[in-house]
C-alpha cells in the first residue's frame, strides 16, 4: 500500500511538472478548454432540460430522464468540441503567423461553428439563437462606441422591450410555426392554456385536468 501511494505521489509530481512547462501551454489549454466545455455544457443544460421536460413533455419518468440525459450530453459534447476546435485553430494560426490577430478569432470560430453547430437540431438552434441576441446587443454597443451611430439621448431599452414583445406575440398568434418549439411551448402554457378551465382544480391547482383512467 505504501509503495502504491508513493507511486501515485510521484505520478502527480510528474503531471504537475508537465503542466508548468510553457512550451506545452497551448496544447494543454486546448485540452482544458475541452474539459471546461464538457462541465459548463452539463451545468447549463441539465437544469434547463429538467425544468422544460417536466413542464411540457409527456411520457413515462424513464422517457423524461432519458430525454434530459440526451439533451445534456448533446449540449456538453458540442460545446466541448467547439472549444477544442476553436482553441486548437487559434494556437495553430498564432504559431504559423508568429502572432495573434483579430481575424484569427473570427476565422477559428466560424470553422468551429460550421463543424460543430452546423447541424440544425433543437439544441444547436437554441444555442445559436441565444448567441444571436447577445451578438446584436454587442454590435449595437460597439457601433455607438466607435461613433458609427450616435449615442441615444435617452434610454432606448423600453422601446426595444416593447418592439420585441410586440413582434414575438404577433408571431405567436398568427405565425406560430416560425418560432422555436420550446418558445411555442412556453407561450402556449402562458397564453393559450390560461384561457381554458373546468373547475377550481384546473383553474388554481393544475394547468389541465388529469385524464381519468
Amino acid at each position: 500500500m505504501a509503495a502504491g501511494g508513493e507511486k501515485l505521489r510521484a505520478l502527480l509530481r510528474a503531471a504537475n511538472a508537465l503542466l508548468q512547462q510553457r512550451r506545452y501551454h497551448a496544447a494543454l489549454a486546448v485540452i482544458k478548454g475541452f474539459r471546461n466545455g464538457v462541465v459548463y455544457g452539463a451545468k447549463v443544460r441539465a437544469p434547463h432540460a429538467l425544468v422544460m421536460t417536466f413542464l411540457f413533455k409527456s411520457g413515462s419518468l424513464r422517457e423524461k430522464l432519458k430525454s434530459i440525459a440526451q439533451a445534456t450530453y448533446t449540449h456538453s459534447r458540442n460545446l466541448a468540441y467547439f472549444v477544442f476546435t476553436y482553441k486548437g485553430l487559434m494556437a495553430l494560426q498564432s504559431r504559423l503567423q508568429g502572432k495573434k490577430i483579430p481575424f484569427h478569432s473570427f476565422f477559428a470560430a466560424c470553422i468551429g461553428g460550421w463543424l460543430v453547430f452546423g447541424d440544425n437540431n433543437p439544441i444547436n438552434s437554441q444555442i445559436v439563437m441565444y448567441l444571436l441576441s447577445r451578438v446584436l446587443f454587442g454590435l449595437s454597443r460597439l457601433a455607438v462606441e466607435k461613433g458609427f451611430v450616435p449615442a441615444p439621448k435617452q434610454d432606448s431599452f423600453p422601446l426595444l422591450a416593447a418592439l420585441v414583445w410586440g413582434v414575438v406575440l404577433w408571431l405567436f398568434e398568427y405565425h406560430r410555426h416560425t418560432l422555436q418549439p420550446s418558445l411555442q411551448s412556453s407561450m402556449t402554457y402562458l397564453y393559450d392554456d390560461s384561457d381554458v378551465w373546468h373547475d377550481v382544480s384546473d383553474f388554481l391547482l393544475y394547468n389541465k385536468p388529469t385524464e381519468s383512467k
